[in-house]
């Protein structure tokens, strides 16, 4: 049999809805009403469509299955943009991670949205209000809210990861943006780095914020006062990362008493930021020692291959899928709304000591 469209929209081959509600003698609708919500139809009617639909051999989609317990199994993430996230790759690593711990745990995952307008706003709303899923990850970004309305107040399980919200009583998935920056700052100061170059996120930004602040702990542990550090950048997203680099590269030409490390909060800043300096004649890490937050792969064959930081995204996907099921099932074992999953610094020939 060709497919064709069930009531729910989604294509189906072998039998539809229409065919059982023929069969039984009852309206689609009343078909419709005893998958999504068997109370609602009476005793007789409901046994005469699961007798017709077993006649039949016909299977409800995913969707119809979950509302016919009144439990959707469809899990949606919240991203906080566009999936492009340049050479870094977080996006597409978290997604992979999260999409294989659900599946294990019988769940399927949507991504809600590819933007953050308005319009998308309201689309991850009526999803969560409307019963479609059954809860939310939502990643690096606050919680949508239009109109009054947040998905804080839909009755969702959901867990933020990438963002701390556990002040807010919301269960959290994070890295040690702060402590890992600091230890890597540590580490160009004991070379001998006494001058650097903060390539920044957007400004009041989470992890801005966390990893600057590792780097003033680290320069006031060493007794370096914060004027040491130059910082390039702060009105970009993570996203336009690529140019966050190539306009500190214009910034670090135009100092005058020149940095000897740049600290790059992301991959993307990092790698173009290298390129565009060497393309000015300087070598790198003779004249310039670089380390930069992430941990893609491409980092390894980068010239020179680039120090980076590499966030657990598999670890982070685990755990954020292991605290939301734990919700959805209501166990009774204490949870800690913030869990801190550790980066790890991977050390390669971008930093040495400095000249002179």
């Amino acid at each position: 049999m060709s497919k064709n469209k069930d009531v729910l929209g989604e294509e189906q081959s072998g039998p539809l809805m229409a065919d059982v509600a023929k069969l039984a003698g009852v309206a689609i609708s009343a078909v419709s009403r005893a998958l999504a919500n068997p109370g609602r139809v009476n005793e007789k009617t409901r046994q005469k469509i699961d007798a017709a639909a077993k006649q039949l051999g016909y299977t409800p989609n995913a969707m119809a299955r979950g509302l016919r317990v009144g439990k959707s199994n469809i899990i949606m993430i919240v991203l906080p943009g566009s999936l492009y996230y340049g050479a870094s790759q977080v996006i597409p690593q978290v997604l992979q991670s999260i999409n294989k711990s659900l599946i294990q745990g019988g769940y399927n995952l949507m991504i809600a949205n590819l933007d953050r307008d308005e319009a998308s706003e309201r689309h991850i709303l009526d999803l969560a209000f409307g019963g479609t899923v059954r809860g939310a990850i939502i990643l690096s970004s606050k919680l949508p809210e239009v109109d009054g309305r947040s998905l804080a107040s839909a009755g969702l399980p959901i867990v933020s990861m990438l963002l701390d919200m556990s002040e807010a009583g919301l269960p959290s998935v994070v890295t040690n943006d702060r402590e890992a920056i600091r230890e890597a700052t540590n580490d160009l100061i004991a070379l001998g780095h006494r001058r650097f170059l903060y390539l920044a996120g957007p400004q009041e930004n989470y992890h801005d914020v966390e990893r600057f602040a590792g780097v003033i702990e680290a320069l006031r542990g060493a007794g370096l006062p914060d004027s040491v550090v130059v910082r390039s950048g702060g009105r970009l997203d993570y996203q336009q990362g690529f140019n966050i680099g190539l306009e500190a590269a214009d910034d670090f030409a135009a100092l005058g008493d020149k940095p000897t490390a740049v600290i790059a909060t992301s991959d993307d800043m990092a790698i173009s930021f290298m390129s565009r300096t060497q393309a000015m004649g300087l070598k790198i890490p003779d004249d310039l020692s670089i380390v930069s937050f992430d941990g893609s792969p491409v980092c390894a064959f980068c010239s020179p291959p680039l120090s980076t930081i590499e966030q657990p995204m598999e670890e982070m996907g685990q755990t954020a899928v292991a605290l939301l099921l734990a919700a959805i099932d209501r166990t009774d074992q204490p949870r800690q709304l913030r869990n801190v999953i550790r980066s790890r610094l991977i050390v390669r020939e971008s930093m040495t000591t400095p000249k002179g």
